[in-house]
């Protein structure tokens, strides 16, 4: 019977081939496994486990050691400081896509009331966080796929936010009801279809969520020509990009004449969003 230091110390070894972080992913898995917080258990190294707590942190190990996100495998995601439940049916929430809702935020006042919709919601994390922060919003979220929709249901009750879930492709839930929106929140697949097969998440995330065409744009191309169908007057409009799509999405943005269109970049300096104002 192990206790729980030598659990760390066996599963740390074993993740250090294949992970930067082979210490903290074995304490989160540890914590999983026992339901103790990471502090308690470094605190208590001669705390006994039991023989089933053994199996399944090696079973847990052994998969995080072949490369399974760690995400998936604890089935959640630190996004804007709150959890969000996540299945290998959504895309993980990444600390990039933050910043389209930190743009959302800044541009509406804390009791706007207007009409947001989230298109590819997945998790739901960008549109959930922000009918949690804007709680006086109607937000709509749409996904293609009912797996990630229901993904999404289990985090809106979680945070306990009123939102109206919408399944089919693109703006097409919005456009059958003749539905028209303030802000409009898209992350989109924006990975090339050639470029996709050679990225390490390709082995485990949704295809579905990451595929953007043969040149990676082709969803968001699609959603921008179609964007005044469903957007009002003075609408926001802000879609996450490829590091190499700024250019490309700016073209297709002015097209539609908007007031301001521009390309934000993150914190390391690539092309992150496309914001335009109707």
């Amino acid at each position: 019977m192990k206790d729980v230091a030598a659990a760390l110390r066996a599963a740390t070894q074993t993740l250090q081939a294949g992970s930067d972080t082979a210490a903290l992913d074995a304490q989160l898995l540890l914590a999983l496994v026992t339901g103790r917080g990471r502090a308690w258990l470094l605190a208590h190294g001669e705390f006994p486990l039991t023989d089933a707590q053994t199996r399944r942190l090696s079973a847990l190990v052994a998969r995080r050691a072949g490369g399974e996100p760690l995400a998936y495998l604890r089935r959640r995601q630190a996004f804007f400081d709150r959890a969000f439940h996540v299945s290998p049916a959504v895309l993980i929430p990444r600390p990039e896509s933050e910043q389209l809702l930190e743009q959302a935020l800044a541009h509406t006042p804390p009791d706007f009331n207007g009409t947001l919709a989230e298109i590819g919601t997945g998790s739901g994390a960008l549109g959930i966080t922000f009918a949690a922060l804007r709680p006086r919003a109607r937000v709509i979220l749409t996904d293609i796929s009912p797996a990630a929709l229901a993904v999404a249901r289990i985090n809106a009750a979680r945070h306990r936010v009123r939102v109206t879930f919408r399944q089919g492709d693109m703006l097409q839930p919005l456009l059958q009801r003749s539905e028209r929106v303030d802000m409009l929140l898209a992350n989109l697949p924006y990975v090339s279809s050639e470029d996709l097969p050679q990225l390490a998440v390709s082995r485990h995330e949704p295809w579905l969520a990451m595929d953007g065409g043969p040149d990676g744009m082709a969803l968001n191309r699609r959603l921008l020509r179609a964007l005044s169908r469903v957007c009002q007057p003075g609408a926001l409009a802000l879609l996450e990009i490829g590091m190499l799509q700024g250019a490309e999405a700016l073209r297709l943005a002015q097209a539609l004449r908007p007031r301001q269109a521009q390309v934000l970049q993150d914190l390391a300096g690539l092309d992150r969003v496309l914001r335009v104002e109707l």
